[in-house]
Formats: structure tokens, C-alpha cells, sequence
């Protein structure tokens, strides 16, 4: 027999490069545009241009990729598409960066140098993540790769803005923004990150401007105070209800502001009922301000530092010096009635973590409510799923409660808005191209807005944009709307929510019909990953450590909806189970001779039932695999199969197959068979595996030398009726018990493996006992047995168990202990005793039983039974030995 071969030593180095390679240049990431064909699309999201793979980086592409290899295997024309994101403040952020060590700043250079120097950075440096990616092994069309700042992608953003200005869903005008005083721009509320501070908060006295009274206001930024235009009190608050309509002495500044009545702002049972009124400076004040027509007073710039408006003492200062001197200056007045130390949530800026500034500012915004209705309702009718369901109520409550949603950004890189600005009659004119003249007065002094678009402006036309929207491309004849999004919940309103409304404003159909919402990876405490703690895991460190596989199988294995703790020595668990995947098939390929092992060759009637049960718990398997993939329950799937392959395929088949293989046996009908079931269950493993460990699985599969040159083409496994066999499964189920039941009594009796025993079955069922006379050859050499009987009296003195109505009698010889070995059993059985009397007499006090937690009484319980059985072990041990 003509034997294939795998090298004895399993190293992914030797082939995961070369694998990667040959798939790229055989084109098998790149489908053709067949409308005729059955089609699974999918899209990317995309990372920064500039980053690099982190893990939570390779799990989503993981997921990503398992969904479309089990498509393409599926026969369907899949498509992937990659892509980078510019990411405007990011990608800004790390080139001034690089900038500043040459000494440079932005504005030394100008705009469009500085534009040179990120496009340049950007070819550098852009296509890092992309060699990072392929490390990881996903099955991107690559020809089809994207960058926010196409052409294509560009000409898509101006067709949009401009459309949604002409249809009164865009607008310019001065509101309340997130800003950020480090990167000078304005943010959306989605980027700001709340962090819990240990802060103060402030109590300060506003006089009446007769003298007369003071009233006390609270807050938690004093220097704010100099843009206040008003306190409030509730209206029906009975203290202060006489002086609505009255005015206070604004302290620090030659101000009256007058006594405002709002029901929405002030809550009168908390603190003094009294709240001071910034309306330029804090979101709920900007609204009471517009409610109660008060005006706006900037006292903060957009450096952070507070502005000619905040008097001649403080004009000029940062924003938390400023908020020294007002204190100090407040207590010098005798206006401070106190300072209490106060836990408060403070707002961040995720990019770069600077405290963010709330202040009014003249942007752009999008007027969200038209385009969050349609989105609603695609979720609430079930054209969209939200996978799991558990974030539809986040989903909805967050869409029902939307705001408008500010686009502009005062940053160099970007898409720049398509606006200008007649100086001449201060029309504003919108257009996909440049205007020559003003429409209005034909005025050619036109100025370009400055002003790019939020990042996430661009990247919510992606599903369609990466396929040549607005144009009928084939491709985006063929492949949209896409079949399913998978991304990590926290991008559920960044990303996910306007791909949506901006999807369905657009093409008139939803951009993806499922929404799969993975958790995010944390260290195996749950903690947040970070290079300050130092539990970050660089996935292309443990790629090197335990091959892609590993990783891959870890991810998916682990990815059950929910945050995933995770640490390195899971990785290295799943690289033993690589291990056994290419130790097995290294044992099939020793025992098979593809030539003659045709699986079509397989006569069923021909089959023993171990052969018969592997296909039928194979077959199992197919459809579990499946079903949970059909789910996105990527770790049941990982589980179903991990669970198939390690433990019955290797721990129990190979083992039973190995009396025929070995040619114990002497049947060679049965030789024959057993060799054909081998490669099958082997072949259709890899290919159920393959999704999860494309790398290993290839390598092997190639070496089988299987009908498709690449096993990502050959056809995915479906369950078949035919495979089935309860019969089988029951009789091997209850084969594999007695040997377990016989292994565990060796091990807790102390035998040698060398040690056989003799084993009496008494089986009342004629048919069951034919089948184990038949197959009694298992037992024999899976349970190390000296002799088989059935149905004969058990011995007086035999141990004696049962498994599934089976009475077992194991003759087990006299074992030989040392004195030594006997006073040590003792010891322990008086031990566990004493432990039973404490746990029962615990048990038997009904002040335990009654007032302890349930919980407590159950594991008290659960421990006496245990103790118990442990008891009889040590007992049986000692009688069974002989000095």
C-alpha cells in the first residue's frame, strides 16, 4: 500500500505563508459579478488606514472570515470586500505627531502640504494593516480593495451631502457641540468617553441685586460662571416662586442676570432648587437658554482658554487655571458658602483623551429624525436583525431618542465639505463640483468651506459606496444589498445605525439583512485591554507563538455574543488541539492508499457499527455545524467540532479502528472498509474545520490530493438522512460506558495498565448481547481485559455496576500493598469520616438549614455526597488489598 506522508514534527511556520500565497494567486477571493448565481456579500469594517491588528481587530475579521469560507464552500458567489478608513482625527493626529519631531507644525506648512504629508504617510504606512490581516489568513477579495478617500468613495460623499442639503436634511448653524480644545474640533456625542472623577463641587452665593437675599448654586466648573445669563428655579418650588421675574448680581462681573422659571432644568428636591444658566457652555443650559430666550456669552475658547467675555482678570487663562483664580477670588468675596468633594462623571474625547469643552459653535449638522424613522422600522419589522435580540430595546431607545447629528470637523483631512460662500451677498452654494460663479448675484469671490466630514460620514455609505454607488455597477447589481454585517457592539450607533438610515435614504433597501454584535476582547479578569496595564495581546505575536489556526479557533471558540476574557494560555490549548488534528490525519495517512480508499466504495451493509456509528455521529455534527454558523453561534459550532474531532474521532474511533487497521483482526473485508471510513471522516472534518483553521486543514487536505486543487473550493459538508444510525450510536454509547466505568475503577483501585481483567456482562436483551458477543473485540483492547463474557453468573467477590441496564462484574485480582500504603488508606478514611459526621451534623441543625443562603445548604449537601462516595472508593481499595 502506497502510504501519503505529513512531517512528524507540526509547525505552521512551513506552511501558512506559502498556503496564503497560492490562494491570492489562484484567484479564490474573487468572484465574478454572476447575478445568475446564488450570492453572499459581506463587507469589512473598516480599520484606520494607519493602525495596526489588534484583537479585537482579529476577532471580528475571524468571524468575518468563517461566515464567507463556510458560504463559498456553501456554493455560493461570495464576496468579501476590504477596505481602510481614513480616519480623520486619528490619521491627523499621528502625522502632526511625526511632524512635530521634524520640528513642523501644520500650520507652518499650510493646507495642502499638509495634505501631502498624510497621503504620503498614508502610501507609507496604509497598507501595514493589510499584510497584518493576511498574517490572520482571511479570504478577502483583495482586487476589490477600498479607501474612504477614493475617488469612486469621494464622488458617493458629495452625492450624498449634496442631496441631503437639497432636501432640507442638511443645514449650518450655531448649537451646542462636543468640542475638543486639543484637537481643535468639534465631536460627535458618540466619541465622547464618560469616565467616573473625583471631583468638587463648588457652592456659590448669587446676591439679589437689591441685597436683600442670596441664593446658593452648585456646580462642578465655576469658571463657567462667567458665562451664565440666568439662574432657575422650578416653577411651582414655593421658596423661590415670589422671586421669578427678579434679577441676582452675577458675582466677578458688573452683570444683572435675571430669575428664570423651568420646569425641565431644575429638579426642586435636589440641592438648594437654585441652578445656575450657561447656556454657551453646557447642553441642558444651551436648551433652557432656547427655551426661556437667553443669550449665549463664549467665556471659553476653542484652545480651551477663556475668552475676552470672561473679564479682564481671567481673559487669556486655561480653562482650569481660570477655574482656580474664580474660587480664590470667590472666597476672597465671601461668596463660596462651601466646597464638597463630589464623584462625577466627566466627559473624554476617545481619540486623544482630553476633557471635553461643551460649547456653542456655528457647524454642520444632519437632521437626523427624517432618517432614524425609516431605520426604526426596518429593525421593528424584521428587515433587519439584530443579532442577539437582547440589543433591540438599546437599539431602540437610543434611535427614539436621537440628535441631530453634527458632520463638520475643523480638520485638514478629510472629505471637505462641498460648500462655498459668496463674500459678495453671503449666499451659501452646495455642489458635487466647483462652482464658477455665485447663482445668486454671479459674483465669482467664492470662498471653500474649510470644514472636512466626520469619518463616520463616509463610512455609512460603505455597503454601497465600495461597490460604485451611485453608479449601476455589476458589482453593485449583483452584490447589494449586502447579506450580513458583523462588528462589535460598540459601533452599534458610530457605524452600524447610520449604514442603515443613510442605506435605506439612498438605494431604497436595507444595506445588510443581519447585524451579528460580537463582544469586545478583555484580559482574563474582564478587564479592559491597554499598554498602560499591560494586558494588551498582539495577535500577530501569538500568530508566531501558536499559528493562525490557533488563534482563529481561540476567537471563535470564545465568541458566544458576549465580552470575551481572554488569555494567552487559551491560545496555547487550542494549538495542542492543531497538534492532534495533524497527528491524526498523520495516523489516517500511515493506514489509508487514496487510491484504493474511495469513499464511494463504502458498502454500507459492509460496515461493523464502530464504523457505522463514527458517520452517524459525523453526520450529527454536519448538521449541529451548520445550524449554529446558520445562528452566528460561532462557539457552539467551534465547540461541536472540536468536541467531535478530539474526542470521538481520535480519543474513541481511531482507538476502536485501530484492531482492524493493526490487522488483529485478520478480516480483510472489514480491513478494507474501516480504511475507506478513516479517509472519509477525515476529509469531511478538515472541510468542516476549514472555515475555523483554514491553514492546517489545507495543508493536510492537499496532501490527500482530493478532487479540488484547494479544499476553500470543495463543498462544505451537509448532513445526510442516510448517515444516520441510532442503533449504532446506542450500542457503541453503551460500549464506550462499560469502558469507562472498567478505566475509572483501574485508576481509582490502583491497577497497572499492564493489569487485565476478567469482565462477566449480563445482558437480558438477545439482540444487545449478539451485538457485544460480535463486537466484544472492543472492550477487549479498549478496556485491557484478560476475558469477555456474556450472560454468565458474576462471581462471588467480582465488583459489580451498571450501565444502561447492563449488569457489569469485574474479577479483580488481589493487589499487593505495602503496611505502609494500607496505614495510609486508613488514615484517610478516618479523615473523610470525621469530615461526614461535621457536614451531617451541620445538616441535621435546622438554624443551618433554615437561615443559611440556599446556595450554602446545596453545596453542603453536594460535598456529603461526595465525601461519601470517596468513602466507599478508599473502602473497596482497602478490602481488595492484601499485604
Amino acid at each position: 500500500m502506497s502510504q501519503l506522508e505529513l512531517p512528524t514534527r507540526f509547525d505552521p511556520k512551513d506552511f501558512e505563508e506559502r498556503l496564503y500565497r497560492a490562494w491570492k494567486e489562484g484567484g479564490y477571493f474573487t468572484p465574478e459579478a454572476d447575478p445568475e448565481r446564488p450570492r453572499f456579500s459581506i463587507v469589512i469594517p473598516p480599520p484606520n488606514v494607519t493602525g495596526r491588528l489588534h484583537i479585537g481587530h482579529a476577532l471580528v475579521n475571524t468571524l468575518q472570515d468563517i461566515l464567507v469560507r463556510w458560504k463559498r464552500m456553501s456554493g455560493f458567489n461570495t464576496l468579501w470586500i476590504p477596505g481602510t478608513d481614513h480616519a480623520g482625527i486619528a490619521t491627523q493626529m499621528v502625522v502632526e505627531r511625526e511632524l512635530a519631531k521634524r520640528g513642523i507644525g501644520r500650520r507652518e506648512i499650510g493646507r495642502e502640504a499638509f495634505e501631502a504629508e498624510v497621503w504620503k504617510f498614508k502610501e507609507e504606512h496604509g497598507d501595514a494593516i493589510v499584510h497584518q490581516l493576511e498574517r490572520l489568513g482571511v479570504s478577502c477579495d483583495w482586487t476589490r480593495m477600498r479607501f474612504t478617500l477614493d475617488e469612486g468613495l469621494s464622488a458617493a460623499v458629495r452625492h450624498v451631502f449634496v442631496r441631503l442639503y437639497e432636501d432640507g436634511l442638511i443645514y449650518r448653524d450655531l448649537s451646542m457641540v462636543n468640542w475638543c480644545p486639543q484637537c481643535e474640533t468639534a465631536i460627535s456625542d458618540i466619541e465622547v468617553e464618560y469616565e467616573e472623577t473625583e471631583g468638587r463641587l463648588w457652592h456659590i452665593e448669587y446676591p439679589l441685586s437689591d441685597g436683600s437675599r442670596r441664593l446658593t448654586v452648585a456646580t462642578t466648573r465655576p469658571e463657567t460662571m462667567l458665562g451664565d445669563t440666568a439662574v432657575a428655579v422650578h416653577p411651582d418650588d414655593e421658596r423661590w416662586r415670589d422671586l421669578i421675574g427678579e434679577r441676582v448680581r452675577l458675582p466677578l462681573t458688573d452683570r444683572e442676570i435675571p430669575i428664570v422659571a423651568d420646569a425641565v432644568l431644575v429638579d426642586p428636591e435636589f440641592g438648594t432648587g437654585v441652578v445656575k444658566v450657561t447656556p454657551a457652555h453646557d447642553r441642558n443650559d444651551y436648551e433652557a437658554g432656547v427655551r426661556n430666550g437667553l443669550p449665549q456669552i463664549k467665556v471659553i475658547d476653542e484652545t480651551g482658554r477663556m475668552t475676552a467675555a470672561a473679564g479682564a482678570d481671567f481673559a487669556s487663562l486655561d480653562r482650569f487655571e481660570a477655574r482656580k483664580r474664580v474660587v480664590a477670588a470667590l472666597e476672597e468675596l465671601g461668596l463660596l458658602a462651601r466646597v464638597e468633594a463630589h464623584v462625577h462623571s466627566i466627559g473624554h474625547h476617545e481619540k486623544c483623551g482630553t476633557i471635553i469643552e461643551p460649547m456653542i459653535s456655528t457647524q454642520w449638522f444632519v437632521k437626523i429624525e427624517p432618517l432614524a424613522v425609516p431605520a426604526l422600522e426596518a429593525v421593528r419589522s424584521g428587515r433587519i436583525s439584530l443579532i442577539p435580540s437582547t440589543w433591540e430595546p438599546t437599539w431602540f431607545n437610543w434611535m427614539e431618542n436621537i440628535h441631530d447629528w453634527c458632520i463638520s470637523r475643523q480638520l485638514w483631512w478629510g472629505h471637505r465639505i462641498p460648500a462655498w460662500y459668496c463674500d459678495a451677498c453671503g449666499e451659501i452654494i452646495v455642489s458635487e463640483s466647483v462652482p464658477e460663479r455665485c447663482p445668486k448675484c454671479e459674483s465669482t469671490a467664492l470662498r471653500r468651506e474649510t470644514d472636512v466630514l466626520d469619518t463616520w460620514f463616509s463610512s455609512a455609505l460603505w455597503p454601497f459606496s465600495t461597490m460604485g454607488w451611485p453608479e449601476k455597477t455589476k458589482d453593485y447589481e449583483t452584490f447589494y444589498p449586502t447579506d450580513a454585517l458583523v462588528t462589535g457592539w460598540d459601533i452599534l450607533f458610530f457605524w452600524v445605525a447610520r449604514m442603515i438610515m443613510m442605506g435605506l435614504r439612498f438605494t431604497g433597501e436595507a444595506p445588510f439583512q443581519q447585524v451579528y454584535l460580537h463582544g469586545l476582547v478583555r484580559d482574563e479578569h474582564g478587564h479592559k485591554m491597554s499598554k498602560s496595564k499591560g494586558n494588551v495581546i498582539d495577535p500577530l505575536e501569538v500568530v508566531d507563538e501558536y499559528g493562525a489556526d490557533a488563534v482563529r479557533f481561540t476567537l471563535a471558540i470564545l465568541a458566544a455574543g458576549r465580552d470575551i476574557p481572554l488569555a494567552r494560555n487559551r491560545m496555547q490549548g487550542y494549538s495542542a488541539f492543531a497538534t492532534k488534528i495533524w497527528n491524526a490525519a498523520r495516523f489516517a495517512m500511515m493506514h489509508v492508499d487514496t487510491e484504493l480508499e474511495d469513499a464511494s466504495r463504502i458498502v454500507r451493509e459492509d460496515l461493523r457499527p464502530v464504523e457505522r456509528w463514527i458517520l452517524s455521529r459525523l453526520n450529527a455534527t454536519t448538521r449541529e455545524v451548520n445550524r449554529a454558523l446558520s445562528a452566528y453561534r460561532f462557539d457552539e459550532a467551534a465547540h461541536a467540532i472540536y468536541q467531535f474531532f478530539w474526542h470521538e474521532f481520535c480519543d474513541w474511533y481511531i482507538e476502536m479502528a485501530k484492531p482492524v487497521l493493526l490487522e488483529k483482526t485478520g478480516d480483510r473485508k472489514a480491513l478494507a472498509q474501516a480504511r475507506r471510513v478513516l479517509l472519509e471522516v477525515l476529509d469531511r472534518s478538515l472541510r468542516l474545520l476549514h472555515p475555523f483553521m483554514p491553514f492546517i486543514t489545507e495543508e493536510i487536505w492537499l496532501k490527500l490530493e482530493g478532487v479540488e486543487p484547494s479544499i476553500m473550493i470543495a463543498p462544505y459538508p451537509i448532513a445526510e438522512e442516510v448517515l444516520e444510525d441510532s442503533e449504532a450510536e446506542k450500542l457503541i454509547a453503551t460500549m464506550q460506558q462499560i469502558i469507562t466505568t472498567i478505566r475509572n475503577l483501574r485508576a481509582e483501585r490502583g491497577y497497572a495498565p499492564k493489569d487485565r481483567f476478567r469482565v462477566v456482562l449480563q445482558i437480558p436483551d438477545r439482540r444487545s448481547a449478539r451485538a457485544f458477543e460480535q463486537n466484544g473485540y472492543l472492550l477487549l483492547d479498549l478496556a485491557r481485559l484478560s476475558e469477555l463474557v456474556i450472560n454468565e453468573p458474576i462471581p462471588e467477590g467480582a465488583h459489580r455496576d451498571h450501565v444502561g441496564g447492563i449488569e457489569i462484574g469485574v474479577e479483580l485480582p488481589r493487589k499487593e500493598i505495602s503496611p505502609e500504603e494500607i496505614e495510609r488508606l486508613q488514615k484517610q478514611i478516618e479523615q473523610i469520616e470525621r469530615e461526614i459526621a461535621s457536614t451531617a451534623a451541620r445538616l441535621q441543625d435546622e438554624k443551618f438549614v433554615s437561615r443559611a443562603p440556599a446556595h450554602v445548604v446545596e453545596g453542603a449537601r453536594a460535598r456529603e455526597t461526595e465525601l461519601r462516595q470517596r468513602l466507599e472508593k478508599l473502602r473497596q481499595n482497602l478490602a481488595a488489598s492484601s499485604v
